[in-house]
């Protein structure tokens, strides 16, 4: 059974990813974090909401997009791990993602309260990962079009 999740309640977070690896995570309902890290994901919990920020179309080279590129609610929280090369084997975290809109990051950032320096703004993402306020995020979510609840499988 399908069951809304309130989002007042739960952590938003913004992860960084290019535009490539979230088509990928979109169409497998599910999100890695700083090149397949454990430990960014660690972090999330069930119905905490996730919002994916784009610096590019592709990684590490696609033109540059800054936008948020998805948007969803963190399905369960547990950390699992796959294999896609021999030699690569990424950590994940199911998200039940949400129909949205791509939005520019532009016309947000004097809005925004996690980014300190207006000037300086790609800095709030260079670790790759980070919790936001729910007024952040709830302005990100309009900006999408987005509304709650997003409902989880």
């Amino acid at each position: 059974m399908r069951r809304p999740l309130a989002p007042a309640s739960r952590q938003g977070w913004v992860g960084v990813v290019s535009r490539e690896h979230v088509l990928h995570g979109v169409a497998g309902g599910f999100i890695q974090l700083n090149h397949g890290k454990k430990a960014p994901l660690q972090k999330l919990h069930a119905g905490d909401r996730v919002v994916i920020y784009s610096p590019r179309t592709a990684y590490p080279d696609g033109n540059p997009l800054q936008c948020f590129t998805a948007i969803g609610v963190v399905v369960s929280g547990a950390v699992y791990q796959v294999e896609m090369a021999p030699d690569f084997h990424p950590h994940r975290v199911d998200v039940a993602f949400a129909h949205c809109r791509e939005a520019p990051i532009r016309p947000l950032i004097e809005q925004l309260s996690f980014i300190g320096n207006k000037t300086h703004w790609g800095a709030a993402f260079r670790f790759g990962y980070l919790k936001v306020p729910a007024e952040d995020f709830a302005l990100i979510a309009s900006a999408m079009h987005v509304e709650w609840p997003v409902r989880a499988n």
